[in-house]
C-alpha cells in the first residue's frame, strides 16, 4: 500500500467512531447536578416555554390570514401533531433521566456523529429563539410606551443600513436576556420559583381574557355575513396547522431537564402530558373568543387580543394583555436559557464540546459557565443581528431533533437488552424455587420451559407464515424496515408537498407515485410489527409503536419540505461548521475513546442503531505489571 494512505482496517476503526453508541446503563440516577425539580416545576416549565407570545401574536396572525375563525381547527390538529413528538420524548425523557433531551436520546440509538449534530442544531435554536423572543419582548414594552425607546435608540445610535445586521442596536432585548442568565446561574430552585410567579400572572390573565371574552362573543361573527367559519377552505386550515406547530414547541424543556427532577420515570410523561394539554386548552380557547368578540377581518396582526377589547369599548384591559404578555415572554426566555446550557453541559460531559462546558458550580448546582457564556452570546445576537432571516432555522432545528427522537424510539424498542442490564453477581437475585413435593415434580415435568423471544425476533405466533424473516442475519430484517420506513417517509413527502407542483407530474403519474410510497411506509410498518419489542414494566412507553413513531416522522418531514430553500442553503452551513468542530475537537476528546485502549483482544456482540448484530473486536492494553518480588527469606 502506498505510504500515507489509510489502511482499509483504519478506515474502518474511523468509521467505528462515527457511529458508537453511548451505554444506555450510564443514565443512571447519579448526577452532579440537583435532584429539585417535581412534576409540578417540570409542568410549568412546560407550559412556561409553550404559551408565550405565540398566545399573543400568532393567534390573531393566522386568524386573519390565514384560516379566518377556523384557526381552532387547525390549533387542535397541531396540538394532536404535537402530541405523537411529545410521546416520543416523554418515553425518552422517563428511561434515560440524564440532561440533553434529543443529543442524549440520539446519542445512545443512533450514534455518535448523528448525536452531535442534532446536539449542534439545538444550541443554534436555542440562541436565536432567545434572541427573538427577547426581541418580541422589547417590542411590545416598547410600544406600551409608544416607541419612545426605538425614538431614542435611532436619534442616539443611527440606523444601521447594513445587511444581516438589525436596523438599530436592541439594548433593551440585550438587557433583558443577561438579567434572565443571571437568575438562572442561581440555581434550579431559583429559576423554578420565577417561572413558577410569571406563569401563575401569566395563566391568571389569560383565564380572564377567557371569561370576559366569553361574555363579549357574538355569535355571528362566525356567519356567512363574515365570511363563515372557514373562509380560506381546507387548504387554508392546513397552512394555519403548519403555523400553529410552532405554538407547541418547548415541551422538549421538560426532558432536557429530567436530570433534576426528583422522580423522572414518573414526572417527565406527567410534566409533558399535562403541560401540552394546558398549552392546547389555552390556544384553542383564546382564538375561539378572539374570532368570536369581533370579526376576523378586522384583526390587528400585531397586537389583536389588545385590539380587539379596544374595539370592543374595554381598552383597560389591554393593560393587563400587556403585562400577560410580558410575563409570558419572560417565562419562554427563562425556559429557553435553562435549557440550553444543560445541553451544552452533556455535550461536554461526553467529550464532545470543550471541557470547560461540564464545569458545575458546587454551590448553585448549575452548569454556571454553558449560562454565562451562551446567556452573552445569545444577547450579541438580539443586539446586534437582524433575525427575520434567521428565525425559520428554529422551524427546521426542531422539526429535525422531533425526527431523531420518533427514529430512536423505534431503533431502541427493537434492540436486544445490553448484556450490563443483567444482574450482576454481587445484586440480588430471585430466589430459585424448589420442588420437594410429588405434585412439584409433576409440575416441573408437564411445564415445558419455551425461551421468551428476545426484542428484535420474529414473533413466535408469526414464524409459520413469516419464517423468511428469520433466514436473514440478526437484525437485519428490522434494520433493512426502518431504512425502507425513513425513505418511503421522505419520498411520500416530496410527493405530498412537490406532487402536483415542483416535479410536474401527470394526474395518473402522481396517484400512481403516491400508492407506491404508501404500500412501502404501510409494509415497513407491517415488518416491524411482526416482531419483538423491548417491554419495560417500571417506566412510561408510548402505545401503537412503530406507528405513531412512524406519523410523527412523515408529519416532521412534510413540515420540513415546505421551507424555503434558503433555509436548507443557511442549514447546511451550519452543518459544515458542526462537522468541523466535530472532527477537530469531539471525535477525539469524546468519552467513547476511553473505552479504545490498544493491547489485549475482547471480543464483544454490540448492537448497532441498525439493529444489526456485530462482532466487534477490541483490543485492550493491560497495565504494565511490575515483577513480583520474591518473599525475602527469614
Amino acid at each position: 500500500m502506498a505510504s500515507g494512505l489509510p489502511s482499509t482496517a483504519g478506515l474502518a476503526r474511523f468509521c467505528q467512531k462515527l457511529k458508537r453508541l453511548k451505554p444506555l446503563e450510564e443514565a443512571t440516577m447519579e448526577t452532579s447536578l440537583q435532584r429539585c425539580l417535581s412534576a409540578l416545576d417540570l409542568t410549568l416549565l412546560g407550559v412556561g416555554a409553550m404559551v408565550g407570545s405565540g398566545l399573543y401574536v400568532l393567534t390573531g396572525t393566522v386568524a386573519k390570514e390565514i384560516t379566518g375563525p377556523a384557526v381552532i381547527v387547525s390549533f387542535t390538529v397541531a396540538a394532536v401533531a404535537s402530541l405523537l413528538a411529545a410521546l416520543c420524548y416523554a418515553e425518552f425523557g422517563a428511561r434515560v433521566p440524564r440532561t440533553g433531551s434529543a443529543y442524549l436520546f440520539t446519542y445512545v440509538s443512533m450514534g455518535e456523529l448523528w448525536a452531535f449534530l442534532i446536539g449542534w442544531n439545538l444550541v443554534l435554536e436555542y440562541v436565536i429563539a432567545g434572541a427573538a423572543v427577547a426581541r418580541a419582548w422589547s417590542g411590545y414594552l416598547d410600544a406600551m410606551f409608544d416607541h419612545h425607546i426605538r425614538n431614542f435608540t435611532e436619534a442616539h445610535v443611527g440606523i444601521w443600513q447594513v445587511p444581516l445586521l438589525a436596523r438599530y442596536p436592541d439594548f433593551l432585548a440585550a438587557g433583558i436576556l443577561l438579567l434572565a442568565s443571571t437568575f438562572v446561574s442561581c440555581g434550579a430552585r431559583v429559576s423554578s420559583w420565577l417561572n413558577h410567579t410569571l406563569s401563575a400572572i401569566s395563566m391568571v390573565v389569560i383565564l380572564f381574557i377567557i371569561i370576559l371574552g366569553f361574555v363579549l362573543a357574538r355569535s355571528h361573527n362566525w356567519g356567512k355575513e363574515e365570511g363563515g367559519f372557514a373562509p380560506f377552505g381546507f387548504s387554508g386550515i392546513m397552512s394555519g396547522t403548519a403555523t400553529c406547530f410552532y405554538a407547541f414547541v418547548g415541551f422538549d424543556v421538560i426532558a432536557a431537564s429530567s436530570e433534576e427532577a426528583r422522580n423522572p420515570k414518573r414526572a417527565v410523561p406527567l410534566a409533558i402530558a399535562i403541560s401540552l394539554g394546558l398549552a392546547a386548552s389555552a390556544y384553542i380557547l383564546v382564538s375561539t373568543v378572539l374570532t368570536l368578540m369581533v370579526p376576523w377581518h378586522s384583526l390587528d396582526p400585531n397586537s389583536a387580543l389588545a385590539d380587539a377589547f379596544y374595539q370592543r369599548g374595554y381598552s383597560w384591559a389591554g393593560y393587563l394583555v400587556a403585562t400577560g404578555s410580558i410575563c409570558a415572554m419572560t417565562t419562554v426566555l427563562l425556559n429557553g436559557l435553562f435549557c440550553l446550557p444543560r445541553i451544552i453541559y452533556a455535550m461536554a460531559a461526553d467529550g464532545l464540546f470543550f471541557q470547560a462546558f461540564a464545569y458545575v458550580h458546587p454551590r448553585t448546582q448549575v452548569p454556571l459557565v454553558g449560562i454565562l457564556v451562551f446567556g452573552v452570546l445569545t444577547a450579541l445576537v438580539a443586539l446586534l443581528l437582524d433575525l427575520e432571516a434567521l428565525v425559520q432555522f428554529l422551524s427546521i432545528g426542531t422539526l429535525l431533533a422531533y425526527s431523531f427522537v420518533a427514529i430512536s424510539i423505534i431503533v431502541l424498542r427493537f434492540q436486544k437488552v445490553p448484556l450490563s442490564s443483567s444482574p450482576s453477581p454481587a445484586s440480588p437475585r430471585p430466589a430459585a424455587k424448589e420442588y420437594n413435593s410429588f405434585s412439584d415434580h409433576i409440575e416441573l415435568v408437564g411445564t415445558e420451559q419455551v425461551p421468551a423471544p428476545e426484542p428484535g425476533q420474529l414473533r413466535p405466533a408469526l414464524r409459520p407464515y413469516l419464517g423468511f424473516l428469520d433466514r436473514c442475519s440478526p437484525g437485519v430484517a428490522v434494520a433493512s424496515a426502518i431504512c425502507v420506513l425513513v425513505a418511503s417517509a421522505i419520498t411520500l413527502g416530496c410527493v405530498l408537498i412537490f406532487g402536483d407542483s415542483a416535479l410536474h407530474l401527470p394526474r395518473w403519474g402522481y396517484i400512481l407515485l403516491l400508492l407506491l410510497c404508501g404500500i412501502m411506509f404501510l409494509l415497513s410498518l407491517l415488518v416491524l410489527g411482526a416482531h419483538q419489542q423491548q417491554r419495560q414494566q417500571d417506566t412510561f412507553q408510548i402505545p401503537m409503536v412503530p406507528l405513531i413513531p412512524a406519523l410523527s416522522i412523515l408529519l416532521n418531514i412534510c413540515l420540513m419540505l415546505k421551507l424555503s430553500y434558503l433555509t436548507w442553503v443557511r442549514f447546511s452551513i451550519w452543518l459544515l461548521i458542526g462537522l468541523l468542530v466535530y472532527f477537530g475537537y469531539g471525535i477525539w476528546h469524546s468519552k467513547e475513546n476511553q473505552r479504545e485502549l490498544p493491547g489485549v483482544t475482547i471480543t464483544r456482540y454490540v448492537v448497532f442503531p441498525s439493529g444489526s448484530l456485530e462482532e466487534t473486536v477490541q483490543v485492550v492494553q493491560p497495565p504494565s505489571q511490575t515483577p513480583a518480588q520474591e518473599p525475602s527469606s527469614p
